[in-house]
Order: C-alpha cells, then structure tokens, then sequence
C-alpha cells in the first residue's frame, strides 16, 4: 500500500478572462513516481505545472505539496547573450536558500560543482551560457533545479530544441535521478516515444482529466479520447507507443 501522496491536487479550476483553462482537475502523486502529462496544444499543461510550482495563485480548489520542487520550465529565461557563466546560472537556484543581499559561500560553489558532475557537465563549469547546445544549455537548467536538493523535479517539455540523441542524454539523467536519488518526476511533453520509454504512470489532460494511469495500462482508446481527429495513429513499436502522427503534416 502506498503512502500519503506528496502532491495531491483536487478539484482544481482555472479561470482566466472568462475562458476555462482547467476543470475538475483531481489526482495524487506518490513519492518514487515518475509521471508523464500529455496533452494537445492549448491542453492547459503548462497552466497545471505553474499552479503545482505556485508561479499561479488564483485558482479554485486545493492543491497540497509536502515535498520541495525544482522546476525546469518550457522557456529559455535568460538570452544567450546576457554575459554569464555556467556556475552563476546554477547559483541562481540557491537564491531562496541563501536569501537577498547575501553573498554565495564556498560550500554553495561545492554544491554547484556536485551538481554538474552528477549530470556529467563539469566541463562546462566556467562556460559561458551563450556557447552552449541545445542539449547543454538543458542540462544546466536541470542542474539550476537540482542545486537545492528538491524532492520533485518539474520538467516543462525539456526536449525542446534539442536532437534525439540530446533527448536519450535526457532521458538518462532522469532515471538516473529516480533511481539513485529517489526524485520524484514529473514530465510535460509532446513526444509520445520520450513519455512512454521511462515514466511509471502517465496523466491524459485536455483541460480536465482523461485518464491517469500506470503507464502500460494507456490504450489506443485513451489516446483517441485525448487527442482530436487531426491525429493519425497511434501503434505499439518494440512494447512502447509511437509518437502521434498528424495528418496535415
């Protein structure tokens, strides 16, 4: 029998300018999880993670968190040209541990250096962020997420801008992390291949719930139910489900 979750989310709405974002939203997340949501464009998926991470408040319903998060979001936060380093990105998600107004320690650049050695990226230390990949420059941000030893660590689509092999780096690392550090996943993405290769249970979310199960209980039926007519097919390659394929493509 599992224990209490460590983010249970129940009854959630959200409204915004009039237009329901997200409605009767209800599930359980457990300590050990790696979750995968998935979704079409406009699913309310980013909306879901930002109320999980507090980014928003004005919600109707209850969401409860026991655990400390580390969030990697969707979009690139700083340009690649702003002048700074590797290890001053990742400093960043030490900033509420060590509070404004007071400088790093030497045990917070130790931190660091932990960190980018656990993703293997210890090379890039001094790098500056603007001559990073793709693939690089996610990692860091994983890394700026990681820093601060959270319990769940959120990832809003992070194969974005980066190539296949890029995303099996990815995929690697978050097993790695599941299973040597017991950090609970959650992973928003569109690739079906990427969500169904390593998560544990997946969460269907067109602006309410479809589905939420173990991830080899997702059938064909669920997938249509979730997705529109303008998706083509959906098949079962080497035990995992293919990506979705749209007709106008």
């Amino acid at each position: 029998m599992k224990n209490e979750p460590i983010i249970s989310v129940k009854n959630l709405n959200y409204t915004i300018n009039n237009n329901q974002i997200l409605s009767n939203i209800s599930f359980d997340i457990y300590e050990g999880d790696f979750v995968g949501i998935i979704g079409p464009n406009g699913a309310g998926k980013s909306t879901l993670v930002k109320i999980i991470t507090g980014e928003i408040e004005e919600y109707s319903g209850e969401v409860r968190i026991v655990r400390k998060i580390g969030y990697v979001p969707q979009t690139e936060e700083i340009e690649a040209t702003f002048p700074m380093k590797v290890y001053e990105l990742v400093l960043l998600g030490l900033y509420k541990d060590v509070g404004p107004m007071r400088r790093f320690k030497r045990e917070h650049y130790q931190k660091v250096k932990d960190v980018l050695e656990l993703l293997n990226i210890e090379e890039l230390y001094d790098r500056q962020i603007g001559k990073l990949s793709g693939g690089e420059y996610r990692r860091v941000m994983i890394a700026r997420a990681l820093v601060s030893k959270p319990d769940v660590l959120i990832l809003d689509e992070p194969e974005a801008n980066i190539d296949k092999q890029g995303q099996e780096v990815l995929l690697n690392i978050l097993k790695k992390l599941k299973d040597e550090k017991n950090i609970t996943i959650i992973l928003v993405s569109h690739d079906l291949n990427m969500i169904f290769k390593e998560t544990t249970r997946i969460l269907c979310l067109n602006k309410t719930i479809h589905c939420h199960k173990n991830t080899w209980d997702i059938n064909i039926k669920d997938l249509k139910n979730l997705y529109s007519e303008d998706f083509e097919l959906f098949a079962h390659l080497n035990g995992t489900m293919k990506a979705v394929i749209d007709r106008d493509d």
